[in-house]
């Protein structure tokens, strides 16, 4: 249920603000595309880690390309 929750928040990012503002996702999927797939596969508590993990990683001094969920 909460995962759900939280896949319909990533789901309004990514047709909300995600839609207007410049791509500038470093990796591939996008946050919230690694986000939407952490969650579904893991459920809330794994996956929302996995997401905080993730995006904390998305910096200018952090790496960059393909990093799909484990």
């Amino acid at each position: 249920m909460i995962a759900k929750l939280l896949i319909g928040i990533a789901r309004l990012w990514q047709i909300g603000p995600s839609a207007i503002l410049p791509p500038s996702c470093r990796y591939q999927p996008s946050c919230s595309a690694y986000a939407i797939t952490a969650l579904s596969r893991y459920g809330a508590l794994k996956g929302c880690w996995l997401s905080v993990r993730r995006i904390a990683r998305c910096h200018p001094w952090g790496g960059s390309g393909y990093d799909p969920v484990p």
